[in-house]
Order: C-alpha cells, then structure tokens, then sequence
C-alpha cells in the first residue's frame, strides 16, 4: 500500500479525548507526550497549538504533537514537535504502532506545511517505521542518549538486580548522613530550587571553560522559571520536587514528573560541597524510583546524556539503560549546518568543554 492509497481524514486541533484515549493505550507514550505536558507548552502564549488527529481507513488513529511561534508568518519560522527546549513529542498511536504506509502518508502531510523548518523529535524505540518512511526528511541521530531505568518486578528488583553496588553503598552513606528530605507537590519548593540552580551553574561553568554569563543564559534559556512553573501548574500532583536538607540547608533537589507509564527525571540541581559527601543525589533518585515503583509506573526516565559523560556513568550505575534518539528534520535553508558551525567556533574559542 502506498502513501497515496491512505489518505487520512486529518482533525486540529486534536481532540482532549481522542488524545487521553491514545495515551492509555499507548503504553510507551512519554511524559513529553501528554496533555498536561502539551498545556504547559502552550501556557505563555509563545506557541500556536497546530497539533493533528490522522485517522485511516483502517481505523488506526493517529496524533503528531507539533507547534510553531505565535507571532511570526508560518513560512519563516520552525515547526516542531515539540519546538525548541520543550523536548521530544513524535507520534502517538493505539499500543504504539503504525504501518509504514501511514507512517509516510503523516510525514508528507507534515513536508506540506512549508514552514522554514520542520523538526519531529521522535521517542526512543519508535524511530523504525518513522524513519523507513522520511523520505522527505533527513533523518538525524542525535549526539545525546535517553537514559531509561526499567522497573519490572517493582523496587526489590531494581535494588538488587540493576542498581550497582557502589549506588547501594552510596544510597546507605546518604542515609546514614542525617539528610532531611522533603517532598512537594504544589510548586512551593520551586524558588528553593532555582536557588540551587543557580550554583549549579556556577559549577558548571567552570567545569566546562565558559563564561559564566553564557552558562547561566544557555540554563535559563531552556529551565526558564515561567516554564518551570508551568509544568508544575498543569502536572499538579504528577509533579514532585523532592528536596534534601543539611542542617536545613538546601543541599540538593531534582524534578520528577508522572504520566501514563513514565516517571521522568526532568531537571536537578545541587550545593556540590555539601551534595557530594553525603551523597544526596543518590538518596533522591532512590526515594523517587521507590515511589515510581509503588505506584505502577513501569519506567523511570532519565533524560538527555551525552555518551561516556560522568552524568551518564551516573544515571548507568542507577541502572538506566541508554537508547539511541532520532529527529526528522526538514529545512528550506540549511539552518542547522549553519547553527553547528556557529556553535562549533564559539566552542573553540572559548575552550569549551562538554562534560
């Protein structure tokens, strides 16, 4: 069957339903792929909701994530799914599958928007038929990994079959340590957060050789606080900030959101003098994985990681397992060449350092 023996009926915006429909059946689909997450991109007003309903012939539905700018002429700007910082969206489908000829009968109606850029971010393991299908887009890899823990046969099993010795000698230390942790799930701990952030960045910027005010701008531009709090406004109770606390001091905080299958690390920040010896890093992931594991949910998502990073020997040593990631990219001009060439020099300018 060819594209053009399958064409769908197309529906946008998506409907509420339909989409909460194919995120209960879809059990890969991501936290980056639910509705709450799809609010929160469009909570400022920045982006224009352009997302599509397919529906087949042969009753398969369905829907691609995608939004662009709001206040610029669609011809100029860049089509994502999801645009910019907001991270991976790419198709949502009953139980997750697709066959190839509607696959590409999604992706030509997607080539047909004419923006300057289209770029479908696509969720690890469903890149397959995607990318067998893209013949109108270039199908990219991308240079980071998504670190995913497995938590079948609930947090017995993670303990002791996929967390490493040294993150169980760890998570003891930090027990031992007289950590207070604390757990919000109404935003409240979010300035406490930002606070942490901050040197964090301090930290980083030193780590990898750049002027701290391009740190502090790169961090800000992709964990703004309007977006952070945005997240925390649509979440709701599916977002969790889990504090821990030295003599009352902040010593170290991650963000974790809940949705269908998925518990997801979003971001982290940490006091690495008071963090790194009492291990507080590792008692938070823990804590968290425990609680994803209590309550049904079948992954634990770590994020974006560069290969052989200490962040990945990290998150590899909790036992997340890292999958290859994929973008289809289409340009008019070729912006992205242009991009890396650019982020390239000022990389070696400076002497920068990826960590």
């Amino acid at each position: 069957m060819s594209a053009g023996d399958c064409r769908p009926l197309m529906t946008s915006p998506v409907p509420r339903e339909v989409w909460a429909s194919l995120l209960r059946s879809d059990r890969e689909a991501l936290v980056t792929q639910s509705l709450a997450w799809h609010d929160a991109v469009l909570e400022a007003g920045r982006y224009r909701d352009i997302s599509v309903l397919y529906q087949f012939a042969s009753g398969r539905q369905v829907v691609l994530p995608l939004a662009r700018p709001r206040r610029a002429p669609a011809w100029s700007t860049t089509t994502g799914s999801w645009p910019g910082e907001w991270g991976m969206g790419g198709p949502i489908s009953e139980g997750g599958r697709i066959a190839p000829a509607e696959a590409a009968a999604v992706l030509a109606d997607v080539a047909r928007r004419r923006t300057m850029v289209t770029e479908i971010k696509l969720r690890p393991g469903t890149a397959g038929d995607w990318l067998s299908a893209s013949s109108q887009f270039a199908a990219v890899e991308h240079g980071m990994q998504c670190h995913v823990l497995d938590l079948a046969g609930g947090f017995a099993t993670v303990w002791q079959d996929r967390f490493r010795g040294t993150v169980r000698t760890a998570i003891r230390k930090a027990e031992r340590s007289g950590l207070e942790v604390e757990v919000d799930r109404s935003g409240r701990l979010l300035p406490e957060f930002f606070s942490l952030l901050d040197s964090s960045i301090e930290r980083w910027a030193g780590m990898q050789h750049e002027p701290l005010w391009m740190t502090r701008w790169r961090t800000i531009r992709f964990a703004p606080p309007a977006m952070l709090a945005a997240v925390a406004k649509h979440f709701g109770s599916g977002c969790a900030v889990w504090m821990a606390r030295s003599k009352g001091e902040p010593v170290a905080a991650i963000v974790v959101l809940s949705s269908g299958a998925y518990a997801k690390y979003w971001r982290g920040a940490m006091n690495k003098q008071l963090a790194g010896p009492t291990r507080a890093n590792d008692l938070l992931h823990r804590l968290a994985i425990e609680e994803a594991c209590q309550n049904g949910y079948g992954f634990y998502d770590m994020g974006m990681t560069r290969p052989a990073s200490p962040l990945a020997a990290f998150k590899e040593k909790l036992g997340a397992v890292p999958r290859p990631v994929h973008s289809l990219r289409a340009e008019r001009l070729p912006i992205e060449a242009v991009r890396t060439s650019s982020r390239g020099l000022v990389k070696k300018i400076i002497g920068f350092k990826d960590v």
